[in-house]
Parts: structure tokens; C-alpha cells; sequence
């Protein structure tokens, strides 16, 4: 009978975590990342969830202005390398307890309506999985590049950025 408890103990907990890694990420997303790292939730996220230092992760982003407080509706500019481009987003959804924020893109990217996620999974055993989606309406033609191009750039530069996160937190 213990065994029997044992076993049906053991195949909800994967059941459950199994669930809760799908329910991470966003099927409908136009670009998805799913990045497994070598760092506790905990960590990952205490770095990831300050919104004002992009800058110190993204190689394109050169500074960043904050306006506004922290978490929803605080809003802040990127500026690319030497001001070749600036992205203005606004935090429309933060959930410290789910480890998660979505930001606006409202001006700078050649998507129309555009929602940036991620979100933080636990994984146990000092590891994460940072899940990070994006979705637009539509994708605004221009001379600099094709669709395919911006969300081939979109996700290496989603990659970059965690890899990055994922060492300063381990730090």
C-alpha cells in the first residue's frame, strides 16, 4: 500500500510540474525562447525583474531612461549604440509572485501592437527555464530588414540577453 502511495506521490509531482512548464509558454506567440540555465528561479529572477539596466545585458542597448515607478505602468527608452535607434516600451503586466512582466513596445520596432513576456519557471535543483514570447499584430514593412530577419534578430537577441542575466545572477 506505502508503495502504491509512493508511486501515485511521485507521478503527480511530474504531472504538476510538467503542466506548469507547458502553461509557461505562450503557443501563440510570433516569436517564442525557451532557455533552460544554471541558476535558481530565485536568482534568475532578482536580476531579470529590474526594469531600469537592460542596458548592462543587451549589447544594441547603449542606455536606458526610466520614467515612472517600477512594475505597471512605468514606462523607459532604450537607446541603441551611439542613438542609432531607440525602443520605447511600457510595463503593462508585472507578477512578482509568478515571476513574470509583459512590456508594450509603444515606438521604435516595425511591429505594430507589440507585447513582450517573460516569465521565470522553477526547475528545481538550481536550475530555470526563462520563457520569453513576443506577439504583434502585425509587421510594419521597411527598407532595413524582412519579417524574417527582424524575428531571426529578435530571438538571437533574446537568447544574448538571458545568457548574460544568467551570469550576472550566478555571480
Amino acid at each position: 500500500m506505502k508503495t502504491k502511495n509512493v508511486i501515485l506521490m511521485v507521478l503527480t509531482s511530474i504531472l504538476t510540474f510538467s503542466a506548469n512548464v507547458i502553461n509557461a509558454q505562450d503557443s501563440g506567440a510570433k516569436i517564442t525562447v525557451n532557455e533552460v540555465v544554471d541558476v535558481s528561479a530565485d536568482k534568475i529572477w532578482k536580476v531579470l525583474k529590474q526594469m531600469d539596466d537592460v542596458d548592462k545585458y543587451s549589447p544594441a542597448i547603449d542606455k536606458v531612461v526610466w520614467t515612472g515607478k517600477h512594475g505597471v505602468g512605468g514606462e523607459r527608452v532604450c537607446y541603441g549604440n551611439e542613438n542609432s535607434f531607440y525602443v520605447k516600451e511600457k510595463i503593462v503586466k508585472f507578477n512578482d509572485a509568478e515571476r513574470s512582466y509583459s512590456y508594450a513596445v509603444i515606438e521604435g520596432a516595425p511591429a505594430k501592437g507589440m507585447v513582450n513576456t517573460f516569465k521565470v519557471v522553477d526547475l528545481g535543483a538550481n536550475k530555470s527555464k526563462v520563457v520569453w514570447s513576443t506577439n504583434y499584430i502585425s509587421f510594419i514593412e521597411n527598407p532595413r530588414y524582412t519579417e524574417d530577419q527582424f524575428r531571426g534578430a529578435t530571438e538571437y537577441g533574446f537568447k544574448d540577453f538571458i545568457g548574460k542575466v544568467a551570469i550576472a545572477a550566478n555571480k
